[in-house]
């Protein structure tokens, strides 16, 4: 995965964007995302930054194939759509 950390049972990465818009404009895809698969990250945004925290908090806060599913997932979003 790209860039992504395992640390404290979580998944973490930053987004970075051109623009606070742009970051917003992928939020709003990644939401998508996330309600199809049903999986719920944890993130904040700043600017043009998107922090995203993964875990599986019903198998007890911990890192599983839904998180990295997921992650991949958003790796893979494209904005210029």
């Amino acid at each position: 995965m790209n860039d992504w950390t395992e640390s404290n049972h979580e998944l973490t990465k930053t987004f970075v964007f051109k623009s606070f818009l742009e970051a917003i404009h992928w939020m709003v895809k990644a939401s998508s995302e996330m309600e199809k698969q049903n999986h719920h990250a944890i993130w904040t945004n700043e600017y043009n930054k998107v922090h995203v925290r993964l875990t599986t908090h019903d198998a007890g806060n911990t890192i599983t194939q839904k998180d990295r599913a997921l992650a991949a997932a958003l790796d893979m979003i494209d904005i210029k759509e």
